[in-house]
């Protein structure tokens, strides 16, 4: 019963922090206004996949609280969460693109940095960071054109 309450702790805080933020940070009539590449994605595309990954992101989270030996994935972990959630502020409610390009390359390494790291202690998690990173590598290329658009 203290896995599934703790797994049911993770999700609630990442998924409830990502629908916290992606509702307060909405995309609005500056982000409209914006030139966006011709690889944009349609905006409904957002929710569903950030909704898949923020899962995978709670149970790698889940994953590596469940072993004592895992002090660096944990430290890993909470930063790329802490980039993670602070991208969309940066980016949509600051109105700062360009710093948001460098939250999100800090991110992509951090994820990468992860992977590596639990690619030794536990292959699973690493695994399901593919997805993540594949994302975040996309999200950066379109804001990295974003910038260079606008």
């Amino acid at each position: 019963m203290k896995n599934i309450s703790s797994l049911l702790l993770f999700l609630i805080l990442v998924m409830g922090g990502g629908i916290a933020i992606g509702t307060l940070t909405a995309p609005g009539e500056w982000y409209q206004n914006l030139q966006k590449p011709f690889f944009n994605p349609p905006n409904w595309v957002f929710g569903p996949v950030w909704t898949v990954l923020y899962l995978a992101i709670a149970y790698v989270g889940w994953r590596v609280w469940q072993h004592e030996h895992h002090a660096a994935l944990r430290r890993l972990w909470i930063i790329q969460i802490a980039l993670n959630f602070s991208w969309s502020p940066i980016f949509f409610a600051a109105q700062q693109p360009a710093l948001a390009l460098g939250i999100i390359l800090f991110l992509f390494l951090t994820i990468a940095i992860f992977m590596r790291a639990a690619w030794r202690l536990d292959r699973p998690s690493a695994l399901l960071f593919t997805p993540y990173i594949a994302w975040v590598g996309f999200a950066s290329a379109l804001n990295a054109a974003i910038v260079l658009l606008n």
